[in-house]
């Protein structure tokens, strides 16, 4: 089956009139097939069900949504249901009150689906699945836009979708949703005109209350961070960390496997250089299918592209290297420094997503080559980190963000009977 998917994926990407006709006949089947699984089964007004980045994580607003309403008696007598992909590693959940842990696409996860009152999601969901119109579908996406989206782009260079394509799959989400989640006036914009809100009348379905899973960046300890350092089995390394979170390029995929990255920072020279004073967590953004090697660099860069929840990496380390993504927008609550590493900036602006704000705007310099990589790590704490620049930039995009943006979403968008 690998093998035949893999021909079906290859002759996808040389075809859009091929790729068109597989997707309406396996989208097809699957709706059928949902239908068929969930057929009779009634909305329940006190179940909701989770999953965040397509089961591959406990993690995102999902997960903090879901540890406010277990820690708190109003809502006693709800039923969360988690998706995952690997369910047994998430079998911890269970212990909590009224949890269930389900495989995420198994006959369970479709029941469950049928019969919850809220669905929470960070993420666009299979085409073929639609809420009932009793059901709540809160989608709570996974970050500010830097790179523009769905009906906002201008050029496109993914393999295996077409600007019209991609669109059109917006599109057809945009009609699912009851509420989705913002952070800003800004995101608010971007997201109405990404997914076409104005034109099918749901401009207002936006709930603009910050992120909730920014919430634990203004409320952690210091003995989360030792837990995690711990965990990452780094605790008694004295030297400074830089998370290297690089986002993924549509261009760059196998149909074996899926989309891939290629490493473009020479680890071995950033050793020698900043090996004394610094370690590497390197994040791989969860579309990247690929593994990582990274044995001869063993004690300098560790590959945490499977830790669950990203926040845990941003409130240990010292500075943040990234390119394109979001990531940056919800570090910057930190207000530590952080790298912009866009190596292939002309390509991405000019032919792949692009942008929708300024990059003058970004709370950190831009560097192009590895050269100028090293010597603004070099001189990091030189600089003057929170200056009026990073300010202006927290108070446009990050002004909601306060540790308690969970509470006003969850009051605004769970109703207790």
């Amino acid at each position: 089956m690998k093998k035949i998917k893999a021909v079906v994926i290859k002759l996808s990407e040389k075809s859009v009139f091929f790729r068109n006709i597989v997707r309406k006949i396996v989208g097809a089947i699957r709706k059928i097939r949902y239908k068929l699984n969930t057929l009779g089964e009634k909305v329940d007004n006190k179940v909701i069900i989770f999953c965040s980045f397509d089961g591959k994580s406990y993690s995102c607003s999902p997960k903090a949504i879901y540890e406010y309403m277990i820690q708190h008696e109003k809502y006693k007598e709800f039923k969360f249901v988690w998706a995952f992909k690997e369910v047994e590693k998430y079998s911890f959940l269970k212990a909590n009150r009224n949890t269930i842990i389900v495989k995420i696409n198994s006959r369970e996860y479709q029941k469950y689906l049928a019969i919850s009152k809220y669905w929470i999601f960070n993420y666009k969901i299979p085409d073929y699945l639609y809420p009932k119109k009793n059901q709540v579908f809160i989608q709570c996406w996974h970050g500010t836009p830097l790179k523009r989206l769905g009906c906002d782009l201008l050029h496109f260079d993914n393999v295996l979708n077409t600007i019209k394509e991609m669109k059109k799959r917006y599109k057809v989400e945009a009609s699912k949703f009851t509420y989705f989640l913002s952070p800003s006036k800004f995101a608010s914009e971007k997201f109405i005109s990404a997914w076409n809100l104005s034109e099918i009348g749901k401009e207002n379905i936006i709930i603009e209350k910050g992120y909730p899973r920014n919430d634990f960046l203004f409320n952690y300890t210091q003995e989360d961070v030792q837990k995690i350092k711990k965990k990452l089995g780094i605790e008694n390394d004295n030297r400074k960390i830089i998370l290297y979170a690089p986002t993924y390029r549509s261009n760059q995929h196998d149909a074996e496997i899926g989309y891939t990255y290629k490493e473009e920072i020479d680890f071995e020279q950033l050793k020698e250089k900043i090996g004394k004073d610094y370690i590497i967590l390197f994040r791989a953004h969860y579309f990247v299918a690929n593994n990582f090697d990274f044995e001869k660099y063993k004690g300098f860069v560790f590959d945490v592209s499977k830790a669950d929840d990203i926040n845990e990496l941003y409130i240990i380390s010292d500075l943040l290297i990234t390119d394109y993504s979001s990531v940056f927008f919800d570090y910057a609550n930190l207000k530590r420094p952080i790298i912009f590493y866009m190596y292939d900036l002309e390509h991405y602006r000019d032919k792949s997503n692009g942008f929708y704000i300024n990059l003058d705007e970004l709370p950190g310099k831009i560097v192009t080559t590895q050269s100028k990589l090293e010597e603004e790590i070099q001189k990091i704490d030189q600089n003057n980190i929170y200056n009026e620049k990073y300010k202006e930039f927290n108070n446009k995009y990050n002004y909601l963000d306060d540790g308690h943006a969970t509470e006003r979403v969850v009051k605004e968008c769970i109703i207790v009977d």
